[in-house]
């Protein structure tokens, strides 16, 4: 795929080759980077008002290579909405509506996608617009009628038919468990149309699949109104044109080849309880809404859609911003979400990732900072601490929030860590003197206290040398948690490099300073190796673990560093040489006997790759903190960083559009891997973007 200027972003692009990406705003000029481009994003070249940033991609009526890029639409409660260019659902986890039925988690998977068939002047040829792929075949065959797909904050495909065109949209209301999908047929003054719209219904959990088992769902039909549910959940489905017929029919064997490739099931069946006929004479429009256990409020196509697509005060904030920062900012909006506090009151917090991802502990501190405080949007910051530091609990903050309960899981060592980084990078940023800042500060010192007297599965600090130490054998506590089958592939237990050196941030910035010189001195003593290898990994009694990872960097990039210049210098050397890449860097040295450069497989196979090898884009963020430290902020080095930025900011336009992936293989090419929207990638990446003025 190869990029080209919009020279008009209000009209659609139509000439050209095949096979484009294009990236704008409404009113300015912009250019894509295909995935790997060793091109710059072309800088803006006027003033952004409308902060619409839209993804363009001319299909030709081509499957290939669009049915690897993915769009994502997200409704601010956990919901979303995720398929491909193309139209066809390749994951599980791909639908118009997964709801959440406990915001932000309880996630339902439950309108899968709908099936379009146009039928002109009475002729029996039908015209099939979706696509849908099966055990050794893809049918129908929709994308050859596809030209256009773009998206913002709605997803639209533009298809052309014989002397006909269709555009189809669909729009997924903030706020809410309710999607509208409105199509719009152009065709010849008198001509005679018929547009069937069949909704594939899964009503299932969005980790699950579906097989038809029993009598299946119940159906209530009206004339524009549907309803079919089964169990606790339901989809009410309504028209604005035409009529429902009752259909009740099972469409068996949907196949989803990112599952296989995965390793995991990958066929599901889908129930198609009725299907929309709409009659039109020489063209029409038909809304059709679909909402998740109650039914859809508030139809007006144009009020939902203002209110969808109006520019959110994050955006103004950075309305003079670069066309870089600007769709960064518009990326980070997707993982901000809502969920109740213990009081029942409304709060905020931070999705991990999409598809799969919920709230967890770790990711949200350190996706904090870019999402939040960068973007200004303080008081939100303020409400994710809160959320977090009422549920202190023995000196831990939770991992996670449970899927299906919302109970809080304490089950690492590092989160509780980074809450204290992340409290006081909100209060130098805020200046807060509210009684909130009082209740945080009460948090970071509860934390620190626990550590201190030790705490759940074997934290606690040790009392020789004032060091943390965590878990055993058994456990998985740090960022390096991958474990399959009761096999952890970095056991890490010990006193792990990053654990100690946030530790001592942690100290350093609650005035602890006693205490912290004899951590530093320890530190030192403990984790430093020699020039040409920087630090320890993990040491744990006559065990010293001497792996090149990235957790190292962190001893050079947090606000509070327990190693002198020299030192630090020479970690930032370590892992330039040995785990740099273009999307972030690698969590294993390629010389190391355990590395793993390719990423895929059943679970065990990824869970291996996971942090031996896999690239992890995040991480650049540490790296170019401390790489600015040691280099005083040089105009060449902010220059060198810029550049290792870049590629992770190209990458936007690909994989999913508008966003940053999860990892990359170690290998070249770095093919993105894993989660496809991960919230601390945007978030490291746009905090650094800012702050090297990109």
């Amino acid at each position: 795929m190869r990029p080209r200027p919009v020279r008009h972003p209000r009209k659609p692009l139509m000439s050209g080759g095949r096979g484009r990406v294009a990236v704008f705003y409404c009113g300015a000029r912009g250019a894509a980077m295909p995935h790997g481009s060793a091109m710059r994003v072309r800088a803006p070249r006027a003033c952004y008002t409308c902060g619409m940033c839209v993804y363009q991609v001319e299909t030709r009526g081509l499957l290939e290579p669009y049915l690897s890029l993915e769009w994502l639409l997200t409704s601010g409660i956990g919901g979303f909405a995720m398929g491909t260019v193309v139209g066809c659902n390749t994951r599980r986890y791909h639908g118009l509506l997964c709801a959440a039925a406990m915001p932000p988690v309880g996630r339902i998977m439950a309108l899968s996608r709908i099936a379009e068939v146009l039928y002109f002047d009475g002729a029996p040829r039908p015209y099939d617009l979706s696509v849908n792929c099966f055990r050794g075949a893809i049918h129908p065959r929709g994308y050859r009628h596809l030209r256009r797909f773009e998206v913002d904050r709605t997803a639209r495909w533009h298809y052309e038919l014989e002397n006909a065109a269709v555009d189809k949209e669909v729009l997924l209301v903030r706020g809410t468990n309710m999607v509208g999908v409105r199509y719009i047929v152009h065709a010849a003054p008198g001509r005679n149309i018929e547009l069937h719209l069949m909704p594939f219904v899964a009503l299932r959990d969005y980790h699950a699949l579906r097989r038809r088992a029993g009598d299946g769902p119940w159906v209530r039909l009206e004339r524009t109104r549907l309803a079919v549910g089964e169990g606790p959940h339901a989809l009410h489905m309504c028209i604005d044109a035409g009529h429902f017929a009752r259909r009740e029919d099972w469409w068996y064997g949907h196949v989803y080849p990112v599952e296989a490739e995965r390793g995991l099931d990958d066929t599901e069946d889908l129930f198609v309880p009725a299907a929309a006929v709409v009659p039109m004479r020489g063209g029409g429009r038909v809304t059709l809404w679909a909402s998740f256990n109650e039914p859809p409020r508030d139809t007006d196509w144009d009020a939902r859609r203002a209110h969808t697509v109006a520019v959110p005060e994050s955006l103004r904030r950075v309305s003079a911003g670069s066309d870089a920062v600007r769709r960064l900012v518009r990326a980070s909006e997707d993982f901000i979400v809502q969920r109740r506090r213990r009081d029942g009151t409304p709060a905020v917090s931070i999705l991990a990732g999409y598809p799969w991802f919920a709230d967890w502990g770790r990711d949200t501190m350190i996706s904090l900072p870019g999402l939040l405080l960068c973007t200004g949007r303080l008081e939100e910051a303020r409400q994710v601490l809160e959320l977090y530091g009422e549920h202190v609990s023995e000196g831990m903050i939770p991992n996670r929030f449970d899927d299906y309960t919302s109970e809080p899981s304490y089950n690492t060592v590092d989160a509780s860590l980074w809450f204290i980084n992340a409290v006081f990078a909100y209060l130098r940023r805020s200046g807060d003197d509210t009684p909130a800042r009082e209740r945080l500060m009460q948090a970071c010192r509860a934390i620190v206290a626990g550590y201190r007297k030790g705490t759940r599965f074997g934290i606690g600090m040790d009392e020789s040398d004032a060091l943390i130490r965590a878990g055993d054998a058994t456990t998985q506590l740090t960022w390096m948690d991958a474990k399959c089958d009761g096999v952890a592939f970095t056991p890490r237990h010990g006193k792990a490099v990053e654990i100690n050196a946030l530790w001592y941030n942690a100290l350093m910035l609650l005035g602890e300073d006693d205490l912290a010189a004899r951590v530093r001195e320890s530190f030192v003593r403990t984790f430093w190796r020699n020039p040409f290898r920087g630090l320890y990994d993990v040491v744990d009694g006559d065990r010293w673990d001497g792996s090149i990872r990235p957790n190292q960097i962190f001893a050079a990039s947090l606000p509070h560093s327990p190693l002198n210049i020299e030192q630090q210098r020479a970690v930032v050397e370590v892992v330039r040489r040995e785990l740099l890449t273009p999307f972030g860097l690698r969590t294993l040295a390629r010389d190391d006997p355990g590395y793993r450069g390719r990423f895929g497989g059943p679970p065990r196979e990824r869970d291996a790759a996971y942090h031996n090898g896999t690239v992890w884009a995040w991480l650049i963020g540490p790296f170019l903190d401390a790489w600015l430290r040691v280099n005083d902020r040089s105009p060449q080095s902010v220059e060198q960083a810029r550049q290792w930025l870049q590629p992770l900011i190209n990458h936007l336009h690909d994989g999913c559009l508008g966003q940053i992936s999860e990892c990359f293989e170690g290998d070249e090419p770095h093919r993105p891997v894993g989660c496809p929207a991960q919230a601390w990638s945007v978030a490291e990446v746009l905090r650094l973007a800012m702050e090297l003025g990109m």
